[in-house]
């Protein structure tokens, strides 16, 4: 055998070691539990052979225990690069057959590095979050390790897009990784994230937890509201994954990918009208106008399980990638509240990060009133929506559908807090206070007075509305752009859309704003 045969023969060796993880014992195991290897979720997200793999023979250095004569095929974690739907993706794949996904200093150097391309090259980074924490063994070195992949998350933080898929375990520090990302995907099953697991609670507190309770899929999406997306499995999590990145920008300096039409269909579209109820007292289904507007009704939710009174997510009109926030009347009457202005505030400065133009539709009553939502800091909570949209330089436009009372008025995006254009409905009303507050304040003798106050409220009530609360009142005094047929919704945001892909606003310039967090 030739020198050289000799070296290829010992690379391709090499090569099938690395290959194998933690080996085979621990590869079928997984697989009988319907667990994916590291390689698999990379295999699956990328096309055929377009995968190429950086740190392959990278190796831990461990000074403790009997880890020093361990071998650690890629320190337990598999990093590069790859297409997804023809665009350059990065990713990261932590190895749980391998030390059990543990991060040790080689381990976050190559996430770091990962991190690094990401930037350098402008492309969105994939992280597969499976992993058993801190390597105990490294002691520092591993805390060192996560400090400079917090470090990079942030560094890394409205420049590229980065999603986590949660799909295994996410514990302690760990934990705080894809809590800096921008979105995270979480498998129902095999999949858990805490900082604290039920035995440390138990032991400190006394009480007694589940896993489930601490860090399920479920009381992320819905509780605490860290986690985006429910995936049913490993594969759906994989196309929730290509169904975000079909909406977002390789990079902060691009346009989303748009796929305008040569020309916009301007129809109207009775449907809205058959949805809008006759009594403005009772709750509207905004998810029927949503559908009704965007292209074929396809609609990527975000959040969907977390703060229902408002809905958030991806569409296309006309082609044109947008950024929807809509009041939800049929959660909570769409009030806004601690959760859904965190909710909302949030999606709005991830639009604006990445060049996403902002859909507002508003049918909002008021902020959730109560001495929880006041302690719990409401005021603090509800300034982050004013301050995502005032902040926020994308295109914005706002349709105001039905109610659109006090500071909620302005916290859904109102002229003055920016929207570039503002329709509203005829069913619009637009005030201080509805109208049945307004005059028990304004008209309290009269109504004290009166014999049949019933009908005399009720009179009251819509004087109120057609002098004071009317969209024509707004739209005289400058604050409305338009009042518009609902059918022709659909139309009219489409071409003001596409008239306002060429607008841009600069600020003062400034480190940053200092929202009220």
């Amino acid at each position: 055998m030739t020198l050289n045969a000799k070296l290829l023969e010992d690379m391709k060796a090499r090569r099938e070691k690395i290959m194998a993880g933690g080996g085979e014992a621990k590869l079928v195991a997984r697989q009988k539990k319907g667990l994916w290897t590291a390689r698999e979720r990379l295999d699956s997200l990328f096309q055929e052979a377009t995968f190429q793999e950086s740190g392959a023979h990278a190796r831990h250095s461990c000074r403790f225990f009997d880890m020093d004569n361990k071998d650690l095929p890629g320190d337990a974690v598999v990093v590069g690069t790859g297409y997804v739907d023809g665009r350059l993706v990065a990713a990261i794949s932590q190895d749980f057959t391998v030390a059990a996904g543990s991060l040790g200093k080689i381990h976050a150097r190559k996430i770091v590095s990962a991190m690094q391309s990401a930037v350098k090259l402008g492309v969105p980074l994939v992280a597969f979050k499976d992993s058993g924490g801190a390597r105990i063994q490294e002691g520092v070195d591993a805390l060192s390790g996560y400090g400079e992949v917090f470090f990079h998350n942030v560094l890394l933080s409205g420049v590229v897009p980065q999603i986590a898929v949660i799909c295994g375990p996410c514990a302690g520090g760990a934990a705080y990784s894809p809590a800096l990302m921008d979105f995270i995907i979480m498998t129902k099953s095999n999949a858990f994230m805490f900082i604290t697991g039920p035995e440390v609670i138990k032991a400190v507190t006394g009480k007694a937890v589940t896993m489930d309770e601490v860090g399920s899929a479920e009381m992320h999406s819905s509780v605490s509201g860290n986690v985006h997306f429910v995936a049913e499995d490993e594969n759906h999590a994989i196309d929730l994954v290509r169904r975000l990145l079909s909406y977002l920008p390789s990079n902060n300096s691009e346009d989303p990918p748009h796929r305008p039409s040569n020309d916009i269909t301007l129809v109207e579209d009775e449907r809205i009208n058959e949805i809008i109820p006759d009594d403005s007292s009772k709750p509207m289904d905004v998810r029927g106008i949503i559908g009704c507007l965007v292209d074929d009704g396809d609609f990527l939710e975000v959040h969907a399980n977390f703060a229902g009174n408002i809905i958030v997510g991806f569409a296309r009109i006309e082609g044109m990638v947008v950024g929807i926030i809509a009041n939800q009347p049929t959660v909570r009457a769409g009030t806004l509240d601690i959760d859904s202005s965190d909710k909302g505030a949030r999606f709005i400065r991830t639009c604006n990060a990445f060049n996403i133009p902002l859909v507002t539709l508003v049918d909002v009553p008021g902020f959730m009133p109560g001495i929880e939502q006041e302690r719990g800091g409401i005021i603090r909570h509800g300034a982050k929506m004013l301050f995502a949209y005032a902040s926020a330089t994308v295109p914005k436009i706002t349709v105001i559908m039905r109610k659109a009372y006090g500071g909620s008025y302005l916290a859904m995006c109102s002229q003055e807090m920016g929207a570039d254009v503002v329709y509203a409905w005829p069913t619009a009303e637009i005030a201080v206070m509805g109208a049945e507050g307004a005059i028990n304040i304004l008209y309290n003798k009269e109504l004290k007075a009166a014999e049949n106050r019933k009908e005399k409220a009720a009179e009251l009530a819509a004087a109120y509305r057609a002098e004071f609360a009317s969209p024509y009142v707004s739209a005289g005094n400058g604050y409305i752009t338009d009042v518009i047929d609902p059918a022709t919704t659909r139309s009219t945001v489409a071409l003001s859309l596409r008239k306002l892909l060429s607008k841009r606003e600069v600020r003062p310039p400034k480190k940053h704003g200092n929202i009220p967090l």
